[in-house]
């Protein structure tokens, strides 16, 4: 069972490896195929200064590289290009326009910036610092009301559309542990998360089961946590196996986990991009085997 990897992020954001050595790390793992997706650049259109998305001077750069690559690789490597195009509230989202006027082969979505009633834009996967000082100074320390906000602003992205795969459905878990914030088994928790999985069902675009946080030792499950990823299946929302990779070497970073999460689920298959036809995204089942 060959999978593929679409959420992969170079040292033209906050990777450490470039375009060429992923595509040499994917063939050597065989991947069926690679998409490149670069946090989209966002100061410009919001005027928050950030160190890990792209820098507008490196919009341009990013997508030539990685079509260059598309041509060297041909007839040995399928390579998508990409963007990750993050849902802030007010300010921007997947569905602007210029995101569908630079021939994008795909767009992932996914929330990161939360804009509370009070105090500056921060990101939920931050520092267990920095989210403590945001969630303090935007909420008043109420946790509920900053998940809250989360999955509203998933709930948003959502309705406006523009995107074709939902990333990291329950990000603002990365730094609860041991239920640091708040508890995953609260009432009120679920009850929030539960509005995601029928909204997206509704708009027939999948979802994510993300590696990315087992990669980088900050969760012991994928995005979603087993409890949110039954409720997909239930609503018959299928699902992408991503790793986030921001290294070459994690393309396929904790797949078997990601195949153990999905069956335990219910889900007997995942899916494969495959490219646009006529605007739309292909995607291709794939039977899950044993992990």
């Amino acid at each position: 069972m060959s999978l593929a990897c679409i959420h992969v992020h170079t040292s033209f954001c906050d990777g450490q490896d470039d375009v060429e050595t992923c595509c040499r790390s994917a063939y050597q793992k065989g991947l069926a195929s690679l998409g490149f997706s670069a946090h989209a650049p966002v100061e410009k259109k919001t005027g928050i200064k950030s160190s890990w998305n792209l820098l507008e001077k490196d919009l341009e750069p990013y997508l030539q590289e990685v079509r260059k690559a598309q041509k060297r690789w041909k007839d040995k490597l399928i390579i998508f290009l990409g963007l990750e195009v993050d849902y802030i509230s007010g300010l921007m989202g997947p569905a602007d326009r210029d995101y569908h006027e630079m021939g994008l082969d795909y767009i992932i979505a996914g929330v990161h910036y939360l804009v509370p009633p009070r105090g500056p834009p921060f990101t939920v996967d931050n520092s267990r610092e920095k989210v403590e000082q945001g969630l303090k100074e935007g909420y008043g320390g109420d946790a509920l009301a900053m998940t809250g906000a989360y999955y509203a602003a998933l709930g948003d992205l959502i309705n406006s559309g523009g995107f074709d795969l939902l990333v990291h459905p329950d990000l603002v878990k990365k730094n609860n542990g041991g239920n640091y914030f708040f508890s995953e088994e609260d009432e009120g928790y679920i009850r929030q998360r539960s509005a995601i999985p029928p909204l997206l069902a509704q708009e027939g675009i999948p979802a994510e089961v993300n590696t990315g946080g087992m990669i980088r030792q900050k969760i012991h499950d994928c995005y979603p946590s087993a409890p949110f990823l039954r409720q997909f299946r239930e609503c018959s929302v299928p699902m992408v196996i991503n790793s986030d990779a921001h290294k070459a070497e994690d393309l396929d970073g904790y797949y078997n986990e990601a195949i153990r999460a999905m069956t335990e689920a219910g889900y007997t298959e995942t899916l494969i991009f495959g490219g646009r036809e006529e605007g739309r995204p292909l995607w291709r089942p794939i039977t899950l085997g044993s992990p």
